[in-house]
């Protein structure tokens, strides 16, 4: 069964006449006869009473008409809201992005685009930087924003932002009176980070190893502002990013690293091997062109 017999059956449906709404669909008579002669030994009856050379649609023929009517028209609603998705100006983009990036980076960029494609609309799913590189590479969301800089070959990653990193410490902790450290002087110390699927937790270990020890992690969470209240409870030190809006949590202190390397770049990544709609890549166009963002 084809989609243009059942738009031919329902047209033929409301006129009862084969040389009228062959005229009308632009195809011949036969034509049309076969297809509904195909759609009735579809359903296995006969759609049409024949009454001398005029037809009359029986009570098997308004079921499927009813039916087909329906069809059509949800066929007809899939098409405009598909249409509209693929509107460059209108469309849908669906984004993933680090959690931690939801509080500045992602409103900032989507408020920007929105203001030069004000009808633009955003799917936005956060988690830590292992689950957005899965949503990526399924395909459940067109493009993603993470740290540290994915080692797959088929993800292009674009840097867009940078945020220095701080070694952050309870205000009674021996290391507060100073301004900035290396990051070997904390290698003594208790630790509280993100658990390791994060891209910040990533970062820190490799920053640590460079320094030429492994972190002592006594307590993992799955957010910065946790970590930033049990530095403050002094349950331990973290690096995490700077806090450059706002006080900071009550208790705490961040120090400079000087540390080469003591930042978190922040990319948008994209699927290589993707065919992106063309919001997508209006977009993808609008955040390669961004300047970089500094914090």
């Amino acid at each position: 069964m084809e989609l243009r017999e059942l738009e031919w059956f329902v047209a033929l449906a409301e006129t009862e006449q084969v040389t009228r709404t062959a005229e009308r669909l632009h195809v011949t008579q036969p034509t049309l006869s076969r297809a509904v002669n195909r759609l009735e030994k579809h359903f296995g009856t006969r759609l049409f009473d024949r009454v001398g050379k005029r037809l009359r649609l029986n009570r098997y023929g308004e079921v499927v008409r009813a039916h087909a009517a329906r069809v059509l028209g949800e066929i007809d609603a899939a098409e405009q809201r598909v249409g509209a998705m693929l509107d460059p100006q209108r469309g849908v983009v669906s984004l993933g992005f680090v959690t931690s990036y939801g509080a500045w980076l992602v409103p900032q960029l989507v408020q920007e685009y929105r203001q030069q494609a004000p009808s633009a609309q955003f799917m936005l799913e956060g988690g830590p930087a292992d689950a957005v590189l899965d949503m990526l590479r399924h395909e459940s969301v067109d493009a993603a924003f993470c740290s540290p800089e994915p080692r797959d070959e088929d993800i292009h990653w674009h840097p867009i932002a940078e945020e220095p990193l701080r070694l952050v410490v309870n205000e009674n902790h021996p290391l507060a009176t100073a301004k900035r450290i290396e990051l070997a002087d904390a290698s003594g110390e208790t630790f509280v980070a993100l658990r390791p699927e994060f891209g910040l937790r990533q970062i820190t270990d490799v920053l640590c190893n460079k320094a030429g020890f492994t972190p002592a992690v006594a307590l993992e969470a799955t957010e910065i502002p946790t970590l930033w209240g049990l530095v403050g409870a002094g349950a331990g030190v973290a690096v995490l990013p700077a806090a450059t809006r706002g006080p900071l949590t009550r208790g705490t202190k961040q120090l400079s690293i000087k540390d080469a390397g003591a930042v978190r770049t922040a990319g948008f990544a994209t699927l290589a091997t993707r065919k992106v709609s063309p919001p997508v890549a209006r977009f993808v166009e609008f955040v390669h062109s961004h300047p970089v963002i500094r914090r």
